[in-house]
């Protein structure tokens, strides 16, 4: 970890908050429409069928949702078709929602909190050494509707196109997951207490290729609901 520091350090120092800096990330949501759904896939590690279905559960409104495929850890352990791509991130993910491993495909759906925009930014720098530095700004509403503690997603997602690796389908695979929440408390100003933001260097698991990897990002508020969602894309 120490010989790839300061490189990481670059990193994150390129996706710095200042407007200026910003323009210098490699991919960021900049300029991307807004998501208004949060789509998540479920397929447990054992079904290879599940990956290959020519016609996989997807959203009735393809331009306003972000989808996540997460792979289950399943019975098979390390023998399972597969086992490359799964995680016990996906496993977590279940436990938040409440749900179970599933036996094949699970789907869950968060539409997202609409009575005002919340306005929330992910960007990336570019891999090195097996890692990517990874960002997210948020600035929430100004409606009574929305309150924090503001808990945040960020997931780095590898992009396979429909076609490749086995699937008909385009997929968006979760490889690496960061969870956070936000609360500054009273004793800050308005400003600080309004604008949050994260930077971390994520690492990239083994398997997976660089130049497809994408951040999916969303913010959920006290309630639970999912108040903005965003994906970056790369120039």
């Amino acid at each position: 970890m120490k010989n790839i520091a300061p490189a990481l350090t670059s990193l994150l120092l390129a996706l710095s908050f200042a407007p200026g800096a910003w323009a210098q990330a490699s991919c960021s949501s900049d300029g991307a429409p807004r998501p208004m759904v949060v789509f998540e896939r479920f397929i447990n590690a054992d079904c290879e069928a599940c990956w290959t279905d020519a016609a996989p559960p997807a959203p009735s409104t393809q331009g306003q949702a972000v989808v996540l495929d997460w792979i289950v850890p399943g019975a098979l352990g390390d023998d399972a078709p597969l086992s490359a791509a799964a995680t016990t991130d996906a496993l977590a993910r279940l436990d938040t929602l409440a749900r179970p491993v599933p036996a094949r495909t699970d789907v869950h759906i968060a539409v997202l909190e609409s009575a005002a925009p919340a306005q929330l930014r992910v960007a990336q720098g570019p891999p090195f050494n097996d890692y990517m530095g990874a960002a997210i700004s948020f600035t929430p509403a100004r409606t009574a509707r929305q309150h924090g503690p503001w808990r945040f997603h960020l997931a780095l997602v590898e992009s396979v196109p429909a076609g490749t690796d086995g699937s008909t389908a385009p997929r968006n695979v979760v490889r690496n997951m960061l969870s956070g929440a936000w609360d500054k408390g009273n004793s800050l100003s308005k400003i600080e207490q309004t604008k949050q933001q994260e930077m971390r260097p994520m690492r990239i698991p083994e398997g997976a290729k660089p130049e497809r990897l994408r951040l999916v990002g969303w913010v959920q508020d006290a309630q639970g609901r999912v108040v903005a969602a965003a994906q970056s894309r790369c120039e």
